[in-house]
């Protein structure tokens, strides 16, 4: 079974850093694609990193501050300096991966890991 697991959230005053990893598990081909998603409080979940091959892609609100990169094919990283109270979300990691035994590539979620930015 295909699971997604994410690590390094918590709790960080305004203008500190964070960082977030991701490590697939399971019976897995193949990757195509890792990234990153947050939801806040009464928002909808948004994009903040992705990673394909070897282009990155950013949400505006993050560029400049946020780097998303993979040391090997299972595990994802999205470091977060100077970070504001705005960035506060339950982050979640994503990949777009072929399972043993499945033809097709598909959409998988973990949990999510809160980050918290607060004096």
């Amino acid at each position: 079974q295909v699971q997604l697991v994410e690590s390094g959230g918590g709790l960080v005053q305004p203008g500190g850093s964070l960082r977030l990893s991701c490590t697939a598990s399971g019976s897995i081909l193949s990757i195509a694609a890792m990234g990153w998603y947050r939801q806040a409080p009464g928002k909808e979940r948004e994009l903040v990193a992705t990673i394909r091959g070897g282009n990155w892609n950013y949400a505006d609100s993050v560029k400049g501050r946020f780097t998303i990169s993979r040391d090997n094919a299972k595990t994802v990283y999205l470091q977060m300096n100077s970070l504001k109270p705005e960035d506060t979300a339950v982050y979640y990691c994503t990949a777009d991966l072929r399972p043993s035994g499945i033809a097709n590539y598909r959409a998988y979620w973990g949990q999510g890991t809160q980050v918290t930015v607060s004096s």
